[in-house]
């Protein structure tokens, strides 16, 4: 064969390898059905939610860049959304399921998602965003796995578990929803579940989980719950942590991990004690009263029962703002893709724009609200994304009613929509100031930021030099501990409207939460992806002509 000829054939299984290399990414495809049902998960016979007959509904097992489709047969008897914390819907901020984004799919009919897993790895969950669905179940493990061409920097595990643990009230979610609309708190939850249960501890429990002598397991713990901070420790076993919401982490060995609502940790567990049973234990931090849940793991080999003695949880909130402070980035370990984490800078950028959130409670006229620098959000009936894509958004709402540096706490609270308007690309500095004595929980859909620090007092420009610019960990939520701040720093680069809110359902549903819009003059396919002909419109937008698509 003759050298041209060689070489023709070459570009043309080149050409070949190209079409493969660069096709489309995996599908997956789900069919929910949601559904009520009764069920007794703290011992009370009780109305909960269920996805496919199941509580908690089932476990997504995807991997970095999957195409994630999935078909919501609506079977409540009022709207119902789905929203995927941690998932950052990069340019499709219509597939993020909040009531800011997304009108709900009302009773008796079907939406389908359609989403992609892009440039991500790590623990997440997903859950009912409307009301207080979530006091009632439909949540469930998402997981995303790390493709194979990508190191890890730990061994295939033998197995990988996914554990919800939450505070759980027996009351229903409508009975909850009205407590809040009189103008009453939630009070203190009735019980602790671990994925959906809690062991009696009478021998007739059996095993959430199986180990083989010798193995490695992975296990995702994940906050689900409502209210409470929640300490999670396994008896003798210590915990590896090696995940923490889509970052790989510096591998401490911990005891026992303190997780707030809305966060999840991956962590490795090796079975090399005696065989026999263990329980996990999730405890209420925090609290006057202590409310402990418990699940068995059980060695494939085991003979024995477990030990009565449940291990200890710390006490107070030092603690748990010191092991914050032991969270480290690996900066040497590639995430999604196979540049390694620390090849990002963040610590060298310079701020654009700095934001100071402060939140406030109000109990005016015997109505409870909460608030982000004097405004409790309000939800519109038109979705404030459609809004913006159909151009009326001054028919709607007001941007940027709030300051970006308020000095001290606000004196008054106005019910409103709360919707902040940010450039695209700039690098921001978010500090949140919480002056109240109880903790809280923020979580910001659409990016991963840098917890650049957590103290107690007020937030001053000096704090500045006590910032983690090196190594700190990139995620989507942060814990604000009583009386203290938290800085956060990231760059707006998805452009959408995203929700932050408080992960306190209490607070977010009465108004500790806000919409941060960001947009560019283009609308153009290389910043957003074109809202689908299948989106659900309502409101104002229902009758509207669509707009022009992006190109």
């Amino acid at each position: 064969m003759g050298s041209r000829s060689m070489l023709l054939l070459l570009l043309c299984l080149l050409a070949g390898t190209s079409s493969i290399v660069h096709g489309e990414d995996p599908y997956l495809f789900f069919t929910w059905n949601v559904t009520y049902g009764t069920l007794s998960p703290a011992g009370v016979p009780q109305q909960v939610i269920l996805i496919n007959g199941q509580f908690p509904g089932p476990n997504i097992n995807s991997t970095s860049n999957n195409n994630v489709v999935i078909n919501v047969f609506n079977n409540l008897d009022e709207p119902f959304l789905l929203t995927w914390a941690g998932v950052q819907q990069r340019k499709n901020s219509w597939q993020d399921g909040v009531a800011g984004t997304n009108c709900p799919i009302p009773p008796g009919t079907n939406w389908t998602y359609r989403f992609q897993v892009k440039d991500q790895i790590g623990s997440y969950f997903y859950y009912p965003s409307l009301g207080m669905h979530r006091a009632a179940g439909g949540f469930g493990g998402l997981r995303i796995n790390s493709r194979l061409l990508i190191p890890v920097p730990y061994a295939d595990p033998e197995d990988d578990y996914t554990v919800l643990i939450g505070d759980w009230y027996t009351k229903s979610h409508s009975t909850l929803k009205k407590f809040l609309d009189s103008g009453r708190a939630l009070g203190r939850p009735q019980a602790v579940l671990i994925n959906g249960q809690n062991a009696k501890g009478d021998g007739t429990d059996q095993p959430l989980f199986t180990m083989k002598p010798g193995k490695v397991y992975k296990y995702r713990i994940c906050n689900v719950g409502l209210k409470n901070s929640l300490n999670f420790r396994i008896q003798n076993h210590p915990m590896k942590l090696v995940e923490m919401e889509g970052s790989h982490v510096v591998q401490n060995i911990y005891d026992s991990l303190d997780v707030h609502v809305g966060q999840c940790y991956g962590v490795l567990v090796t079975a090399d004690k005696e065989a026999k049973d263990y329980y996990m234990v999730a405890s209420t931090r925090f609290t006057k009263t202590v409310i402990t849940a418990k699940g068995i793991i059980r060695y494939t080999n085991g003979k024995g029962p477990a030990s009565p003695e449940i291990p200890e949880a710390p006490v107070g909130w030092a603690w748990s703002l010191n092991q914050f402070r032991s969270f480290r980035w690996n900066l040497t370990a590639s995430a999604a893709r196979p540049n390694p984490q620390g090849s990002y800078h963040y610590g060298q950028i310079n701020i654009t724009r700095s934001v100071k959130f402060i939140n406030s409670v109000s109990r005016d006229n015997g109505k409870l609200r909460y608030a982000l620098n004097g405004v409790s959000h309000v939800e519109p009936e038109t979705p404030i994304k459609l809004a913006e894509y159909f151009g009326i958004p001054d028919k709607v709402f007001k941007y940027d009613t709030v300051q970006d540096m308020p000095q001290g706490v606000p004196s008054s609270v106005t019910v409103q929509p709360n919707v902040l308007k940010f450039t695209y690309r700039t690098f921001i500095e978010v500090i949140f100031e919480n002056h109240e004595k109880s903790i809280q929980s923020y979580n910001l859909d659409g990016y991963s930021f840098f917890s650049v620090a957590i103290e107690p007092g007020t937030w001053t420009p000096e704090k500045r030099k006590s910032y983690n610019l090196l190594d700190a960990v990139s995620r989507h939520t942060v814990q604000v501990f009583p009386k203290s701040w938290a800085a956060i720093m990231l760059t707006f680069d998805n452009v959408g409207v995203w929700n932050l809110r408080s992960e306190i359902a209490e607070n977010r549903y009465l108004g500790q939460q806000m919409y941060i819009s960001v947009i560019t003059p283009e609308r153009s396919l290389r910043d957003e992806y074109n809202m689908l002909e299948t989106g659900l419109v309502c409101g104002l937008v229902k009758d509207l002509p669509r707009p022009a698509p992006y190109t």
